[in-house]
């Protein structure tokens, strides 16, 4: 099932279709309409043909000014897709990370994490950039593509907004948020991250590699338990700051599921 959903890329990392989940009443997510991944800069002429060929009319760039100038986006010469981005920085390093050259543990790197998962549900960039992606979703015809830098945690939370909407089963969302972990293009991400990582912490423990490169049940769950506490549900945070109303989740079910 995970080969199946992953599509074939040179560099572009995480490139998935997160349709084809069940939903509540019957039915199962559409696929072919929901997309994810990490970055495009070191895309293919054949990765850029797929996206084409793939009717993606609308990608959502959910990293910052500063990741999109470091790493910009290859487009093919035929794209006229819509980029929707966020005018200014979309992450922060938590204020615990380890400092510049002195190493980091595994557990250094997990509670890096999980602070940053702490802190996405009251970011303010985070919170513009979902409701867009909905607004999106909402209005916009074809297929979409939602992705960050590596395609995995915030891109993570917002494919797992959608299918929280959609009446996918809980289980689900967290099987589909660590499918990151078998994505066949993990050299693509050491290539482009393992470096710059080196250069800011020096010596990097191997498990410290893996929990910052890949996913771990307890960073979504830590999501979830954030904004349930404070709004009393994944659903109740959704609708009441992210802005999905009845009406919009109504019509996002018509579209994406049958």
């Amino acid at each position: 099932m995970a080969d199946n959903r992953f599509l074939s890329t040179e560099g572009i990392h995480n490139f998935r279709d997160f349709g084809g989940y069940t939903v509540a009443g019957g039915g199962r997510v559409n696929t072919g309409l929901l997309f994810r991944s990490g970055q495009h800069m070191e895309a293919t002429d054949g990765d850029l043909a797929l996206v084409d060929a793939l009717g993606i009319r609308t990608i959502v760039d959910l990293r910052g000014n500063t990741e999109r100038a470091g790493f910009p986006c290859r487009r093919s010469d035929s794209f006229t897709a819509a980029v929707i981005h966020y005018d200014g920085e979309t992450a922060s390093s938590p204020p615990h990370e380890a400092a510049a050259g002195a190493g980091i543990t595994a557990e250094q790197a997990r509670q890096r994490m999980l602070a940053l998962y702490t802190r996405m549900p009251v970011n303010p960039a985070m919170i513009s950039m979902f409701g867009r992606y909905f607004k999106a979703l909402d209005q916009r015809e074809g297929a979409s593509l939602v992705h960050c830098f590596a395609g995995k945690d915030r891109t993570g939370i917002a494919a797992a907004m959608v299918l929280q909407v959609l009446g996918a089963h809980h289980d689900d969302i967290v099987d589909e948020f660590m499918l990151t972990n078998e994505a066949p293009t993990t050299e693509v991400l050491i290539r482009q991250s393992v470096p710059r990582m080196e250069s800011h912490y020096g010596s990097i423990e191997a498990g410290a590699v893996r929990n910052l490169m890949g996913v771990r049940p307890e960073y979504i769950e830590t999501y979830m338990t954030q904004v349930s506490q404070t709004h009393g549900s994944f659903d109740g945070y959704i609708r009441d700051i992210i802005g999905v109303d009845e009406p919009m989740r109504e019509r996002l079910k018509a579209r994406f599921t049958g």
